[in-house]
């Protein structure tokens, strides 16, 4: 008997995958993942097979990471191939359900004589029948709401289309870009054919601080189908975390964890917003917050929005085992582009609350409030956003991640019911992708290309966000999440030079607080604030 006991790598990464793609959010609720499989990955893999050679160009040049271009090889293409027809095997009826959802706007916009429309439910398409309401708005204009909840009990929720790979950063010296290119085992990475929910992944995670038996992990993995040339036991060593946690004894500290990752504690709680947590390239890199400098029990986590990289699944499920509560905002209840996180979370066995606009959440010497978030998602009804106050120990500190502030009025409202904060953050990026790089996919109709230009996912500039430094009186400010990190390369794709608009406009930003006597920074993959 092996009673070794192993530490899973600090190098380690995970990549959760909805088949064979990188897990984001809108991969999660069956109707947006049906849109996504069929308008996204199998159109994308089908233009790879077409015209290889432009994919294989394309993915070499760095400015065009993020793009609808595969990163793969020649070799690839019967690969690539498989892929195409296994989607079509696997997911045919999500192929249906993605046709049920263009069938059904194109029934709702042939109705234009704003009277009843409940002779067309007769008509939905089998695969939304009774899983959807028909409704007019005010303006008597036809839409229709999706019931979530029955979506996630029907066969169209698939945990059969999950599974895990691991790699090592030693191994590959860079993360690929996820978005773009479905997982194909190689020799670098490990695949397992296990989903999200599976025992082996809280028990993994947890081993990124608690030690396991070389049997236990033996016994972990026996029995899970297994691609892909990385040995399971390459994850692991004998050697402990030597970065560690470090208690909060008195006041409150802020550990800035890199994109727009807050954790925020105090002696009795600890709370994380928006975590993305890279993998440490060694165990001694003390470059940015790693996995071992967590505390051991997470109280709260705060999630802004259903965006990637402020909802990241992939960070999430290596969290979970030590999560008592997800907070998140509430959404519109069931409209295509605003699915519901409460529901999408449960459905990963976290512990969820959902709150409103201006909903308190007491916590030891404190609350946490949700405060309203404008902007960032191209002028769409999305209301499942929200920007966070936490007040501990008399200490105030405002999270606004990709807030813009087109309406200054909200903030002098909320400054004047949250004055004097100790801490502002706000993120600045200003130049957005078009809207449609998100939510492209759950169009059935060509957005005009006017319409992409205009409707932008565009954060904060200086001219905004100086109006919330003003209307909330704030001590000092934190300039986050515009994608200078290159340890996150791996999701944003960003490569900013210091004359980008993003840069610039955070230059600007920090100058005009120097010039009001407001302490600000740029923050880069680690910073300690403490506030006594």
């Amino acid at each position: 008997m092996n009673n070794e006991m192993l530490y899973l790598k600090p190098d380690a990464y995970f990549e959760p995958l909805i088949n064979h793609w990188y897990a984001w959010p809108y991969l999660i609720p069956p109707v947006t993942c049906a849109r996504h499989i069929v308008n996204t990955h199998r159109r994308i893999m089908q233009s790879f097979v077409k015209n290889y050679k432009l994919h294989i160009l394309a993915s070499k040049e760095s400015v065009l990471t993020g793009g609808e271009f595969l990163n793969c090889t020649e070799e690839q293409v019967d690969d690539i191939k498989a892929l195409i027809t296994e989607l079509d095997e696997r997911c045919g009826d999500l192929i249906e359900l993605s046709d049920a959802v263009k069938y059904l706007d194109d029934l709702l916009y042939q109705h234009t004589s704003g009277e009843s429309i409940e002779y067309l439910y007769a008509k939905v398409p089998d695969p939304l029948k009774g899983c959807v309401e028909l409704f007019l708005d005010m303006e008597h204009r036809p839409s229709f709401r999706i019931i979530e909840p029955l979506m996630y009990r029907s066969p169209y929720y698939k945990c059969s289309l999950q599974s895990l790979s691991f790699g090592l950063l030693s191994r590959v010296g860079e993360r690929p870009f996820v978005l773009s290119t479905p997982r194909l085992p190689d020799e670098n990475h490990l695949q397992l054919d296990a989903d999200f929910n599976a025992e082996i992944v809280d028990a993994l995670f947890k081993a990124r601080e608690l030690p396991i038996s070389a049997q236990h992990v033996d016994e972990l993995f026996n029995g899970i189908e297994q691609k892909g040339g990385l040995s399971y036991r390459d994850l692991f060593t004998t050697e402990a975390p030597t970065i560690k946690h470090v208690p909060v004894t008195e006041g409150v500290r802020l550990n800035y964890t890199g994109h727009a990752g807050f954790l925020i504690e105090t002696k009795d709680t600890s709370i994380l917003v928006d975590p993305i947590i890279a993998s440490r390239e060694n165990n001694n890199d003390d470059t940015m917050i790693g996995f071992s400098e967590l505390p051991q029990v997470i109280d709260f986590i705060l999630l802004t929005h259903t965006h990637m990289d402020h909802a990241n699944i992939e960070t999430l499920l290596q969290l979970r085992y030590k999560t008592k509560k997800v907070v998140v905002p509430k959404n519109n209840g069931g409209t295509l582009p605003d699915p519901s996180l409460r529901l999408m979370l449960r459905q990963l066995n976290f512990d969820v609350i959902e709150v409103d606009d201006l909903e308190e959440i007491a916590i030891p010497n404190g609350r946490i409030v949700s405060l309203p978030f404008l902007g960032e998602h191209g002028d769409l009804n999305i209301r499942s956003k929200a920007a966070w106050y936490i007040e501990a120990y008399g200490k105030k500190c405002f999270f606004g991640a990709d807030s813009s502030n087109p309406d200054r009025n909200l903030y002098e409202k909320l400054g004047s019911m949250f004055p004097d904060l100790d801490v502002l953050a706000i993120g600045m990026e200003c130049v957005g992708a078009p809207y449609t790089w998100a939510y492209g996919a759950l169009h059935t109709k060509k957005v005009p290309k006017a319409i992409k230009n205009s409707r932008r996912l565009d954060g904060s500039d200086c001219e905004q966000a100086i109006p919330m430094v003003e209307a909330f009186n704030a001590k000092q400010v934190c300039v986050y999440a515009i994608g200078l990190e290159t340890c996150f390369k791996y999701f944003n794709g960003l490569e900013h030079e210091e004359d980008s608009r993003q840069v610039m406009e955070s230059s600007k930003f920090l100058a005009a607080c120097e010039e009001r006597n407001v302490p600000a920074e740029m923050l880069f993959c680690k910073k300690a604030i403490n506030l006594i």
